[in-house]
């Protein structure tokens, strides 16, 4: 076990709390872009495609970063790794405001893809330094929820900065907040606890042991089917309330908060619901189960979003859609954490991250010619399918499940 004997119970808050800010500041980043995709494309000259292929290099470099970032991160301190992928991916969303093509637009958001990942991995690495057994918990929960708040708050604020003073002073000061939180950081974290012995590699002949089994690959499935559903409510949502509900920069950023703020409280009800259903004798995966069929449920409204002809109920039924699918995604990481054994779980977890990466690419991809042929409709069609089918590969998991769970974050 870590020793955190030298650290000061009170600057362990301090540092889950530099974290919080560090996942907010991690979703503003990242939709800044989506906020203003209807003006940057006009000033850059861009279609649909174009937008598209940099929300791809985005994506793609994202779903490669997961993969590298656990290595790096083992490799330097969590002090030094989180201060330098801060000041990468800042300095990549500072790009945008000084570039003067779609070309280069795209590099600028696949470096921000680069630093972005890391964050993730950082984390909890931090409070398993930091953090004794019984609070880890609780600090991976507050700093979590800086993901959907991120998101929840970008819209308005984007706005506002961009309406106020132009769309290139939002990449300049969201940039700029990366760079300023590094001081902080590197002041408050400096008696770094003594490093745990390193872990042996894990070998080909465990991943190999990890990929034969069913339930890796049922889980796989089911993120690389659903993701793309919450990365069109980040991407593409904020386009279609422009496009498509004709509504101005400044009454987006009135209206989509709430899909973002819906999603902040699915996460925390979807993990507190199963262990709700457990305490009451019902066994963990059927727990889960119940909670993701549940999810499942309110995805057929999907179509309504694009139907409905106020924009205040569009809003509505899109931010129910985002509240089950965090719900969703919580527990379908809880049921990871639970089949998977904790010397090969970021292994396999990474695996079944890896299906959340390339639904993304894939989405990324697709959308925009099912765009361009027929509009928004059969795209949130398509979106309230997507769950229902994943449904059948969470009730095909048959391994038991022991009778407790652990708590993990996902992004």
């Amino acid at each position: 076990m870590i020793s955190i004997s030298r650290v000061v119970s009170q600057k362990r808050w301090w540092i889950v709390g530099l974290l919080l800010l560090a996942t907010i500041l991690n979703y503003l980043d990242r939709q800044s872009l989506s906020i203003l995709a209807t003006t940057i494309q006009k000033a850059f000259g861009m279609n649909d495609y174009a937008y598209g292929h940099v929300v791809f290099a985005f994506l793609l470099a994202y779903t490669a970063a997961y993969a590298l970032s656990g290595p790096f991160c083992d490799r330097f301190s969590v002090r030094a790794s989180m201060a330098f992928l801060m000041i990468w991916w800042s300095t990549a969303e500072l790009l945008p405001a000084f570039v003067h093509s779609a070309v280069a637009l795209g590099v600028s958001r696949l470096l921000l893809g680069i630093g972005e990942a890391g964050v993730w991995i950082v984390a909890p690495k931090a409070v398993g330094l930091y953090f004794p057994v019984e609070q880890r918990g609780t600090a991976i929960g507050i700093y979590t929820s800086g993901a959907t708040l991120g998101a929840a708050i970008a819209p308005p604020l984007i706005a506002l900065l961009a309406i106020r003073h132009g769309w290139q002073s939002v990449f300049v000061v969201t940039g700029l907040a990366g760079l300023l939180w590094v001081a902080p950081w590197l002041v408050l974290v400096r008696d770094t606890p003594g490093s745990p012995e390193p872990k042996r590699a894990v070998s080909l002949a465990s991943i190999r042991s990890l990929v034969k089994r069913p339930n890796l690959w049922l889980l796989l499935l089911a993120r690389l089917i659903t993701d793309p559903v919450w990365y069109f409510y980040l991407f593409w949502y904020p386009k279609f309330l422009g496009e498509a509900r004709h509504l101005s920069l400044a009454r987006i950023g009135r209206t989509a908060w709430v899909v973002y703020l819906a999603a902040d409280i699915g996460a925390i009800t979807g993990g507190w619901a199963s262990g709700w259903l457990m305490r009451r004798g019902i066994v963990p995966l059927r727990a889960r189960r119940i909670v993701m069929t549940a999810a499942a449920c309110v995805f057929p409204l999907s179509p309504l979003v694009a139907m409905v002809s106020s924009a205040s109920l569009s809003s509505g039924l899109a931010a129910a859609i985002a509240f089950a699918h965090l719900s969703w995604m919580i527990t379908l990481t809880a049921i990871a954490v639970d089949l998977f054994p904790e010397k090969s779980f970021g292994t396999a977890f990474g695996l079944i991250s890896a299906g959340s990466g390339v639904g993304g690419l894939l989405s990324a991809e697709i959308i925009p010619h099912i765009l361009q042929a027929s509009g928004y409709f059969p795209l949130f069609i398509v979106m309230g399918m997507l769950h229902p089918l994943a449904l059948f590969m969470i009730w095909r998991l048959r391994e038991k499940i022991p009778a407790f769970s652990l708590v993990v974050e996902a992004i």
